[in-house]
């Protein structure tokens, strides 16, 4: 079944309509780290993104969740698409993000076991895939003419500093697997995250 079209074409059109506190909430934490972890369809619009990604970023990257607070609202009402994601607060921690790691759910569709990854910043995206497969994850690239590969410039995980980032697309099922149990949570963030912390490495080499 497809997703009907996303309400607001932007925040400051949800913002006239939805109030904070009690239709959406913002979460975030900067914590001068050049890693950025967002969540901008988190709470109830794409559940668990936001526990996936406070998970990775741990108490060690910076972390951002647009989260919606509505449980029986349809994922479209708060649903902003990525290439028009441009609440102020993300829009400031990408502008000090190097490097930059999306949380999105997607549905399961024939495919409900792997995490799709992608963006602009293949090297990192890469990584990540690896990791996870050794985690136990199943996980795969996306690229240039797949859905939800990531690939727009003006995507949200492509707008930070370096313009380039990874997109990470995980199945309903496998959301709903980790919600369960906070064993495999923990080791799905730790494959992530220790992706990151190789590729930080690559880079300090240079």
């Amino acid at each position: 079944m497809a997703r009907q079209p996303d309400r607001y074409a932007s925040f400051p059109m949800l913002q006239e309509h939805e109030v904070e506190g009690v239709d959406y909430r913002i979460r975030i934490e900067d914590r001068l780290s050049p890693v950025a972890i967002i969540a901008p369809h988190a709470g109830f619009i794409e559940p668990t993104t936001s526990d996936v990604a406070l998970e990775i970023a741990s108490d060690i990257f910076s972390a951002y969740c647009f989260e919606g607070l509505g449980a029986d609202r349809a994922h479209h009402e708060l649903h902003i698409t990525s290439e028009n994601f441009d609440e102020p607060k993300a829009r400031s921690l990408l502008a000090t993000s190097s490097i930059v790691v999306v949380i999105h759910g997607r549905m399961d569709g024939d495919d409900p076991e792997t995490s799709w990854v992608g963006g602009l910043d293949v090297a990192l995206r890469d990584l990540i895939v690896q990791a996870l497969r050794e985690g136990g994850f199943r996980a795969v690239t996306r690229v240039k003419g797949e859905p939800l590969a990531g690939r727009a410039a003006g995507n949200i995980c492509n707008r930070g500093k370096r313009n380039a980032g990874v997109q990470l697309e995980i199945p309903r099922a496998v959301r709903d697997d980790l919600a369960a149990d906070r064993e495999r949570l923990s080791l799905y963030a730790a494959s992530v995250r220790q992706a990151i912390s190789r590729y930080l490495l690559m880079l300090e080499a240079g």
